[in-house]
Parts: C-alpha cells; structure tokens; sequence
C-alpha cells in the first residue's frame, strides 16, 4: 500500500535493463537506438532521433505516416497522369502513352498534345507562308508523343523552332497587312498552339527576341509550382498576372510553367470587323494599339479565375473616339474582333488598361464614329424635326380641309406628307433606342417604310405629271390604283427584306438597315429605281412641254401652271434626293461634315415641303387669306356688292382652274 514503480517513455530504456523499476534507486530512462534494429527502414537511411527515429527514403519511395518508405508509384497512381510510372535505383519514371508527352522530364507528369492543330489543309492553303513552319512544328509534336526524348535534345529544338516561327510571322507580316479574317484566325491561332509547345522546351527561364514585324518575350519555371506575380513587357504592351494562372491547377501540375507575349508590329492594319456584345457592330473602328498574343501552359484559360490585364500604348493619341478592349474570336464571321470578356479599367489619349478574363490575341479598337460636335447636331435634329413635323402636319390641314384646292396631284402630296410626318416621327422618337434589340428592329422597319413610301408617292407624282402633258382626256389616278402604288408597293419590299434578312433591321448605333451583306440596298436600290424612273418622267414632260410651247395656238395658262408643277416636282425630288445621297455617307462613315449635310436636310425637309406646295402656291395663299380674314374679323359681316361679286368671280375662276388641272 503507498508504493509505485516508473517505466520509461517509448523509445527509451532504463538503465536497469528493467521495464518497471521503483524510485530512488537511481535507475535512469535512455534513448534507445532503433536503427539498430534488424530492417527497421528496409533498404532505406535509418537515423535516430531522441527517443524515435526517421527513415530517410531513396528517390522514387515516399515516407508515409506510419514512418516505413513505399514506392511511390504505389502510393499515387496518378502521379505520372497519362502514363506508365515504374520505380528506379535513381527515382521514378513516367513513360507517357501515345499522344501524350513529359518533354523529356521523366518525372514531370505527362500532359497530352493535340498535333493536329498543326495538320490542317485548309490552314496551309488560306495561308501558305506558313507550312514550313507547320511542318516543323508538327514533326516536333508527334516526335514528343511518341517517344520519351532526351531533355537536352528538346531544349536545343525549342530554341530552333521559335526562331522558325518568328522568322516565318516577319517574313509573312512584311508582305503587307492581312485583310482576310480567315487568313488573321489561321495566324493567330498557329501562333497561340506553337507557344504552347515551344514554351516547355525552353532552356533558358527568360527568352527574349524581336524581329523587324513581331517581337516576344517567354517565361519559364521549373519542377516546383510558381506562385506570385508575373510580368512580361514589349515596346507597346505590358501583361500582368500571376504564376498561378500560368500554372493552372497545383494537382494536376505537368513539372513546368510558361507564359509568353509575342506582339506583332504590323498586324494593327489588318481585317477590323467588330463584334459588340455578342452583335455586330455598325461602327467605323480602327486599331489604335499593336496587335499582342498572350499564351500559358494552363490549358483551362477560357475563364480564369483571375483576369489577367493588359496595358497598351496609343499608336494614335487623341481624346476623340471611344475605345474598346477586344480580342479575336475565330468562331464570329470567320474571325472577328469582340469585346466579350474584356472591360476598360482605365483609358487615358496615350494608354489603355484592359482586364480580360480568358486568353487570346488581343488589341484596342478606338471607334471612329465619336463626333465632336454630336451635342449640336442632336439640338438641330430635335428643333429641326420639330419645325418639320408642324409644317408637315400644316400641309396635311391645308390639303384635307381645304376643298377648293383638292385635286389629284394635291392628293398626292397629302400622302406624300403623311408619310413624311410618321417617318420624322418615328425618327426624332427611336433612331437611338438601340438598347432594346426587338424594338429596334420595329424602328428600322417603320422608317423603312415610310420612308420607302414617300419616294414611291414622289413618283406617283412624276407619272402623273407625265399624263397631264401627254394625255388629253382621263389624267386622273383611281384611289385605288395611287393607294397600291404609294403604301402597297413600299409594303412588299419591306415584307421581302424582313423575310430574307429580318436581323440586318436595327444596329448597335443607330435603328436603320445594317450596312452589312448589302442589305441597305433593300432601301437604297428602290429609291434608285425610283429616282431613275422620275427623271425619266420629267424629262419626257419637259420635251412635251417644249414642243406645246411652241406650237401655233398654245394654252398657255395650262402650259404655265404644268410648268410650274414640274419645277416643284423636280426641285421637291432634288431635296429628298439629296439628303438620302449624304444620308449614305452618314451612316456607313459618319463625317462631321455629312453627319451636318445630312441631319441639316432631313430635320428641315417638312419646311421644304410647306414652302413649295403651300405658301408658294398662290390657290393655297388665297384660301389661307380667306381663312384669316374670318378668324381675325368675324365681326364684319358686311360688304358691298362690288366685293362680293368679285369673290364670287374669283371662286368661280379658282373652281375653273381646278377643274381643268385635273382633266388636262
């Protein structure tokens, strides 16, 4: 009762050579050696530690935690991924199955290759120049998947074959600019697939080089995986990002990281066509940086969970123009710029930064279509359009209510001015509302017709004309036929055009007809048509009159006011002819000085329209008379006899007049 004993710790003994001994008896604990026990570590360097021990495993074993070495092959079987691993005296070793590839580092974890990327026809014959390259590079490729290599050998080849594609971009970029976009995704895309091979088989951990027309600079890590931020830099462009994103995922790290920025020097000139959001944009555009190619060994870079940014300097710098962050997509329209994924962190007159989040060939597309002074063209397009709708509502009181001036060729400018009026409408009210894309497209399709219509009654107008000269008897237009020609006509073509193309209605600028694959000619020809078809008109009116003029016992007064009709006519075609001549500069390439011509004519062609057919007509100047004289003196009701008579004359002349305009 009241006594105990000690025992010594795990890995200790006492000195007694007893496992349990009582206190005071100065028996002591010490450490035990344990490498001295028989194949405690196996194979393995055993060293002792104060009361344990630590086995020290040869290359290729791995201590587990249960202290003893394995293999580890056995431990990870997918430590070489894509590949056979086997236990060596100097470690393991990966030998990759077919189609995959360790670059010739035995260990590194084998990672595939896709060698048909350079084995395409189609490639070779869009753009010869580059099958020497190709087929360097392709040899490589299949060389790599299908036997181990040596490490020397492949670093030597990474050298030659990156001064082959250089040579190959200068040689091919000196010949003058690409303004083929299948000819721009072939290029890109040979060049993004060679870094990521090439880039392993680098030796060196910076590579640097430049040529007349392109210039790169290449990054390489080895068998640890990088972590930190990296930068690469050319003479216009700067790239930053991180070794992560380099890398890619840590558990499935092939034994190397690279990245690279390879910028061209005179690819800025080529193909330029725009996708915005998904939609191709109307916009003039041109390349206001160098054109760059940012390549990783990752091969997950199409969302990467970092954005990686880019600085490019201004070839131009202006403060005019908006500007935009774009790469190349190969699969929009054979090749494209887009915005997709790439944002404007800041833009200053000489610099852009961008941040994307995926990797590409990228540059800065800086809009042409920035005027500086769209402020005051948008307050003469408001007040303009204005002033033109009222005249324009004006003239369609005047010929509507008016009875005594009502007659076939005024019948024609009531629609004539009807149609005007909505499409101003429509124009002052959503030419710019391109946020919506479904409305838009309503827009375009309106102005499309109304505008279409008004032409068509100008021609109407120009036929009848022809009629009043050449026939004698029945001159006038059935209701019916004037009402197919003028708002019929312009119906089919539109129906035709929604039918054959309904996306080329509406823009990412403006609600109108796009200008691609020819679909403004839908608007454009049947005006042409028209146009042609008017002057074809008036100068056979123009002959009739002449010779009417000159004949023995001319009707003078008949022939003067057909006259006077044809100079309106002409001069009415002349101004709407006009607007839309500039309206083609307009929106194909937007000019200060046609963007002023253009919303000049067509804000200010309602009052063109009143001035003609109204208050230079002396019937409509006559009834406006009549009109304000019994609104401003209601109160006088009487008036002698002498003036009565002469309005009563007068009324009875204008009936004449009337009469014989629509039986001439």
């Amino acid at each position: 009762m009241g006594n105990y004993s000690c025992t010594c710790l795990p890995g200790f003994v006492s000195s007694n050579g007893k496992e349990t001994f009582p206190s005071g008896e100065g028996v002591t604990c010490n450490d035990r050696d344990e490498c001295e026990d028989d194949d405690i570590c196996g194979q393995h360097k055993c060293n002792n530690t104060q009361g344990s021990y630590q086995c020290v495993c040869d290359s290729g074993f791995r201590r587990e935690n249960d202290g003893l070495c394995k293999e580890m092959c056995k431990i990870d079987p997918s430590l070489c991924g894509n590949g056979n691993c086997t236990t060596k005296a100097d470690g393991y070793n990966c030998a990759c199955h077919v189609g995959f590839t360790n670059y010739g580092n035995e260990q590194s974890r084998c990672k595939e290759l896709n060698c048909e990327t350079f084995n395409s026809d189609d490639n070779l014959e869009m753009l010869p120049d580059i099958q020497n390259a190709m087929t360097l590079l392709r040899n490589s490729c299949l060389e790599l998947s299908e036997t181990e290599g040596l490490v020397g050998a492949r670093q030597v080849e990474g050298e030659f074959l990156l001064e082959a594609m250089l040579s190959m971009i200068d040689g091919l970029l000196q010949g003058g600019p690409l303004n083929d976009n299948r000819k721009m995704t072939v290029l890109l895309e040979f060049v993004e697939n060679a870094l990521k091979l090439i880039g392993p088989m680098m030796n060196s951990p910076r590579t640097s080089r430049s040529y007349n027309q392109v210039e790169v600079e290449l990054l390489k890590r080895g068998a640890d995986v990088p972590w930190g931020a990296v930068s690469l830099s050319s003479k216009h462009t700067r790239l930053n990002s991180s070794w992560e994103t380099a890398a890619g995922d840590a558990s499935s790290y092939p034994g190397f990281a690279t990245i690279s920025l390879l910028t061209y020097k005179g690819l800025h000139t080529s193909k330029q066509t725009f996708f915005r959001s998904g939609k191709k944009s109307e916009d003039q555009t041109q390349l206001n940086s160098k054109v760059v190619t940012a390549s990783v060994s990752n091969t997950n870079t199409t969302l990467l969970t970092e954005p990686v940014v880019f600085t490019f300097y201004h070839l131009q710098q202006s403060d005019n123009g908006s500007r935009s962050c774009v790469y190349w997509e190969p699969k929009l329209d054979g090749g494209s710029w887009s915005d997709r994924g790439c944002t404007v962190l800041e833009s200053e007159k000489d610099y852009t930064v961008c941040s994307c989040s995926h990797l590409s060939s990228f540059a800065v597309l800086m809009a042409l279509h920035e005027i500086k002074d769209e402020f005051q063209l948008r307050v003469i397009t408001w007040v303009g359009l204005s002033l033109s709708l009222v005249c324009l509502f004006l003239c369609i009181l005047t010929f509507t209510l008016f009875r005594s001036i009502q007659s076939t060729r005024n019948t024609i400018h009531l629609h004539l001015c009807i149609s005007l009026f909505i499409a101003d409408f429509v124009f002052l009210a959503g030419i710019t509302r391109t946020e919506n894309p479904v409305g838009c497209g309503i827009v375009a399709g309106l102005l499309h017709y109304f505008f279409l219509a008004a032409f068509c009654w100008m021609c109407l107008e120009g036929v009848q004309l022809f009629r009043m000269v050449v026939l004698v008897f029945n001159t006038t237009f059935k209701p019916l036929y004037m009402m197919a020609g003028g708002y019929g006509v312009p119906a089919i073509i539109v129906l035709l055009s929604a039918i054959i193309n309904a996306k080329g209605y509406g823009t990412t600028r403006y609600c109108w007809l796009s200008l691609e694959d020819t679909f403004i000619w839908s608007f454009f020809g049947p005006v042409c048509v028209i146009i042609m078809v008017n002057v074809f008109f008036f100068l056979i009116t123009v002959w009739k009159l002449a010779q009417k003029f000159s004949s023995l016992n001319p009707d003078l007064d008949n022939l003067r006011k057909i006259k006077a009709f044809t100079i309106t006519a002409v001069a009415q075609l002349c101004v709407l002819g006009t607007m839309w001549i500039f309206g083609v500069f307009q929106f194909d390439q937007g000019t200060l000085a046609m963007s002023y011509l253009f919303t000049i004519l067509n804000s200010l062609q309602g009052v063109l329209i009143f001035v003609m057919h109204c208050l230079l007509s002396k019937p409509v100047r006559e009834e406006y008379s009549k009109f304000l004289s019994r609104v401003c003196a209601p109160e006088k009701k009487k008036y002698s006899e002498f003036s009565s008579n002469q309005t009563s004359k007068s009324q009875t002349s204008k009936s004449a007049q009337n009469t014989g305009e629509s039986h001439i």
